[in-house]
């Protein structure tokens, strides 16, 4: 072994030898993603609507009773319904995003030594139907209807879900137009599933501009060719591997103000 290593250094000096970095450093990998970030003024902008502008905590709270109080499970339950959404969505399957929802409490509650029934699934997921937008969002969207955007929700929630949604929380007049991808039988983030909603609204993807509070919402649509904005709620993070969005604010007003100022 040390004679091979001794005709290495005589053979090859090490300045001859290309320097191929493991990885980037995390500044590097954020200036590369920077890079790519093209802002103009888009002609939709498209809103995710659960935690985007809708307040989960009740949802939460009651999922996480129903699981014995264990607020980890209400995280697993919430992941593991993105999971199976997915799931179906790569079997070319569709199933309401409530009964993927039950289903999925179902699955935890098991995996943790709870029974419940589908009813009882059903009842714990209820509150979804019933939320309070986040305090700054009708002040934001006003702000960006009185600027002449248009404004659409873009949703996994059914079409009678959604409705209720925005009407319950007294938002729905702010909305020019309401796409679920229950009309299409695939989920957010399927690239598909951005292109057919940029052409429900005649617009090319780089006109559209998604809202959302999810890290895999943003990069799904930017990967689609679309614009993002990412709304840093608590817990919520964008992906490190994914491109980085044209906005990324704490809540929506300050979204709002970064759109109109000029």
């Amino acid at each position: 072994m040390k004679s091979r290593r001794s005709f290495l250094k005589k053979s090859i000096p090490l300045t001859a030898l290309p320097l191929i970095p493991m990885s980037l450093s995390a500044e590097n990998q954020q200036n590369n993603r920077a890079a790519e970030v093209n802002t103009t003024r888009p002609k939709v902008i498209f809103f995710d609507v659960n935690e985007t502008l809708l307040d989960l905590n009740p949802l939460k709270q009651s999922v996480v009773k129903i699981l014995g109080g264990k607020k980890e499970l209400g995280t697993l339950w919430f992941t593991t319904m993105l999971q199976y959404s997915l799931v179906a969505t790569v079997s070319n399957k569709y199933y309401d995003f409530g009964q993927i929802g039950a289903s999925s409490l179902i699955m935890v509650a098991n995996n943790n030594g709870i029974t419940l029934s589908d009813d009882e699934a059903r009842s714990a997921v209820k509150p979804i139907l019933s939320l309070q937008p986040h305090p700054e969002v009708k002040e934001a969207l006003e702000l960006l209807k009185q600027n002449n955007y248009k404004l659409i929700s873009f949703t996994n929630s059914s079409n009678k879900a959604v409705e209720q949604q925005l009407d319950f929380a007294g938002i729905a007049s702010y909305f020019d137009g309401s796409i679920s991808v229950e009309d299409y039988g695939k989920y957010k983030p399927d690239t598909e599933v951005y292109h057919w909603a940029a052409r429900k609204m005649q617009q090319e993807n780089k006109d559209c501009l998604l809202v959302a509070a999810h890290g895999w919402d943003i990069a799904g649509a930017l990967w689609a060719g679309w614009q993002g904005a990412f709304i840093a709620r608590p817990g919520q993070q964008l992906f490190p591997l994914a491109p980085l969005p044209q906005i990324n604010q704490p809540n929506l007003l300050d979204l709002a103000k970064q759109l109109i100022s000029p």
